[in-house]
């Protein structure tokens, strides 16, 4: 018997004719209300990262423009990344396949990525690793993170995403450029992850 299960059980001998009792509940659920993307926008904004507003046809030409105002040479794109957005010349398309060491991640000029969802309340980003979005080093490890969020993407507030999210697959929410303090509340970003964020939301 491992040493949860005894613990299990002493609680379970312990509560032995103890009657249920009801637990009240009343935290807020999903809704059926559509993120706004203004107000998405304006809370990415609020955190520090660069916000674009594209149709579907100028994903591409905006991906190409910012890469290139990054000067950035060598991109990471995970499969499932749609081609079609990805047509920057003179940009080297590097595949996570087999997967990229550390060093390697810490070479490249960025990565550009889809994402599961979007929460307009709190201008997040969250990835689930599915197509497009590669595994989470690809996000934490690279120094620019460019992300792509389809409008349908985008939901009202934390409980619409987490009711659209799978709970067993790893799950990597993204609120800005990665930051923190000190002491003395001195912010110093990219410690623990990106310090650029661009967000490209497709209308």
């Amino acid at each position: 018997m491992s040493s949860r299960d005894l613990i299990l059980a002493r609680v379970r001998r312990a509560l032995a004719g103890v009657p249920d009792a009801g637990i009240t509940r009343a935290y807020r659920g999903p809704s059926a209300a559509p993120g706004e993307i203004r107000l998405y926008e304006e809370r990415v904004r609020d955190y520090r990262a660069v916000v674009h507003v594209v149709d579907e046809a100028g994903v591409a030409g905006r991906v190409a423009r910012s890469l290139a105002g990054r000067g950035a040479r060598r991109i990471v794109v995970p499969g499932g990344f749609p081609p079609r957005w990805f047509a920057a010349e003179g940009v080297e398309a590097v595949a996570d396949d087999p997967p990229l060491s550390a060093a390697d991640l810490d070479a490249v000029d960025g990565v550009v990525t889809t994402c599961a969802v979007a929460i307009a309340e709190t201008g997040t980003i969250v990835l689930d690793t599915g197509p497009g979005q590669g595994r989470r080093a690809l996000t934490l490890v690279p120094d620019y993170h460019l992300c792509v969020v389809r409008a349908a993407q985008i939901v009202a507030a934390v409980p619409d995403a987490v009711a659209r999210l799978d709970p067993a697959r790893p799950l990597t929410w993204i609120s800005g450029p990665s930051a923190t303090s000190d002491i003395e509340l001195n912010r110093v970003e990219g410690v623990h992850g990106p310090r650029t964020l661009e967000v490209l939301i497709v209308r």
